[in-house]
């Protein structure tokens, strides 16, 4: 069974920048679509990144050129690098796995989360 552990959140200025790391055990790891979602209390889940099994990746449009996934196979953790962060990045941010053949920005596809780790950003 697939489980994963997010870290790396905080509270950070705006123009700041964070890493959150997310911990994958249980699984065949370069197998895995993973992917990073965030939520606001009262808001829907939206996807910012995910990376295949080839190191492909794809972002929102909120975080592309700010953002930066990626996964190191051999330690079987994925990172999201946050640059230049902005208040409206504030959230829960969840990681996710999912081992079908689609890797998409689509939570739909993806079976497995960890439990959230909480960015906050000042203004």
């Amino acid at each position: 069974q697939v489980q994963l552990v997010e870290s790396g959140g905080g509270s950070v200025q705006a123009g700041g920048s964070l890493r959150l790391s997310c911990e994958v055990s249980g699984y065949t790891y370069s197998a895995l679509c993973m992917g990073w979602f965030r939520q606001v209390p009262g808001k829907e889940r939206e996807g910012v990144a995910i990376i295949d099994n080839d190191g492909l990746s794809v972002y929102a449009d909120s975080v592309t050129g700010r953002f930066t996934i990626s996964k190191d196979n051999g330690k079987m953790i994925s990172y999201l690098q946050m640059n230049n962060l902005k208040p409206d990045d504030t959230a829960m941010y969840y990681c996710a796995a999912h081992d079908k053949a689609v890797c998409q920005l689509r939570q739909e596809l993806f079976t497995t989360w960890g439990p959230g780790t909480q960015v906050t950003v000042a203004s």
